[in-house]
C-alpha cells in the first residue's frame, strides 16, 4: 500500500487523483478529517483505507510491513502561525516519527519541504545540503521546515530511499478550501470575477516595478508527475526543488488570468502592509538542476499554459481534480 499524507488537503488529493489515474488504487490516506469544505477534495477518489493523523502513527507502527512508500505531505503550512509548540509537534516531531518508522522497516519515504526555508533568498535558491545551516526562513512555518531539513541530513540510519520536496508558489484544481492561503490566481480569479479587476501590491523597492516582483510559480499537475517519477527513479537521497525553474512577475500572472477569462486587464496597486514589507520576497527562482541531474527530462508547464487550464477547466466550474 501507498499512503499519502495531508491526503484531503490541496497537493496531497490532487497526488491521490492522479495516482488513481495511472491505475494505482492501493491508497490509504491520512489527514484532519474534520473539516467539510477540505473533505470534497477526496470525492470520488480510489483509495483502501482512510486514518485520522492523531491515530496514524499507532497505525502505522502496527501495519508497517503492509506499506510500501510514504508520501508525507501533511503539515501545518501557514506562513502566519506563530504557535511554535504546535509547529514543532506537527511539522517536526510527527516527521521524525514517520521517519522512524520508515527507516525500521526499509519503507521509501517523500515527504514536504518548502521553498520558505530559503527566506530572502540571501543564499540562492540551491537545494544542496551545504546551505541549509545557513538558511534564514522569514516565519515559524519555514523554520520548522528546516528544522526536519537539517535533522534529516543528520541521521545515521535512514529510509531506503529518501527526498525531501522544497515545494514554491503551487497553483492548481483542490485549493478552494484555503482561504487566503490559496494561490494568487485562485484570488485573481476570484476578485476579477467580483470587481472586474484585480489588485496588486506596490513595490517598495526601487529595483522592481509596481508589479515586476517575481516568483517562481508552478502547475500542481508538474507535482504529481515528479513526485511519482521520483519514487520510480529514486536518484540521490536528498533535498529537491519544485519549482518551475523560472520567475515570472505577478503581473505575468495577472494578464495569463484576465487573458483565460476572455476579459480585459485591468490592475491597480495598493500598498503592501507595513507589517510585512520587512519579509516580502522580490524574487524566487528554483535552481531546478539537480532535479535535471538526477535525470527527469519532462518540460514543465509555462506559466500562461497553466493559468489557462486551471481557470476554464476547473475554476470556472468549481471542478475539483
Amino acid at each position: 500500500m501507498i499512503v499519502v499524507t495531508g491526503a484531503a488537503g490541496f497537493i496531497g488529493s490532487y497526488f491521490v487523483s492522479y495516482l488513481n489515474r495511472k491505475e494505482r488504487e492501493n491508497i490509504i490516506v491520512v489527514d484532519d478529517f474534520s473539516y467539510p469544505e477540505k473533505n470534497k477534495n477526496l470525492n470520488g477518489k480510489k483509495i483502501v483505507g482512510q486514518i485520522e493523523r492523531t491515530e496514524f502513527i499507532e497505525w502505522f507502527k502496527e501495519n508497517a510491513e503492509k506499506v510500501t512508500f510514504v508520501y508525507h505531505l501533511g503539515a501545518r503550512t501557514n506562513t502566519a502561525e506563530f504557535d511554535t509548540e504546535l509547529l514543532n509537534e506537527l511539522n517536526v516531531e510527527y516527521s521524525q516519527s514517520i521517519w522512524e518508522i520508515c527507516t525500521e522497516h526499509k519503507i521509501g519515504l517523500i515527504y514536504a519541504s518548502s521553498a520558505a526555508t530559503y527566506g530572502l533568498g540571501e543564499h540562492g535558491y540551491k537545494d544542496s545540503q551545504e546551505v541549509i545551516d545557513k538558511l534564514e526562513p522569514l516565519n515559524p512555518y519555514g523554520r520548522s521546515k528546516n528544522e526536519f531539513d537539517k535533522w534529516a541530513f543528520a541521521q545515521s540510519e535512514t529510509p531506503p530511499f529518501w527526498a525531501g520536496l522544497k515545494f514554491f508558489n503551487v497553483y492548481g484544481p483542490n485549493e478552494y478550501h484555503k482561504g487566503r492561503m490559496a494561490s494568487v490566481i485562485f484570488h485573481a480569479h476570484k476578485q476579477i470575477e467580483e470587481s472586474g479587476g484585480m489588485k496588486l501590491f506596490q513595490s517598495h523597492n526601487p529595483d522592481y516595478k509596481d508589479g515586476e516582483q517575481k516568483r517562481d510559480f508552478v502547475y500542481v499537475k508538474d507535482l504529481a508527475q515528479v513526485m511519482l517519477w521520483l519514487r520510480e527513479a529514486m536518484p540521490k537521497n536528498g533535498l529537491y526543488n519544485m519549482g518551475s525553474g523560472k520567475a515570472r512577475t505577478f503581473l505575468d500572472l495577472v494578464n495569463a488570468t484576465f487573458k483565460a477569462m476572455g476579459k480585459e486587464p485591468k490592475v491597480s496597486f495598493i500598498p503592501t502592509p507595513e507589517d510585512i514589507r520587512d519579509k516580502y520576497q522580490y524574487f524566487t527562482e528554483a535552481d531546478m538542476s539537480k532535479l535535471k541531474e538526477a535525470g527527469y527530462t519532462d518540460d514543465f508547464t509555462s506559466l500562461e499554459e497553466g493559468v489557462k487550464d486551471y481557470v476554464q477547466n476547473y475554476l470556472s466550474e468549481e471542478k475539483y481534480f
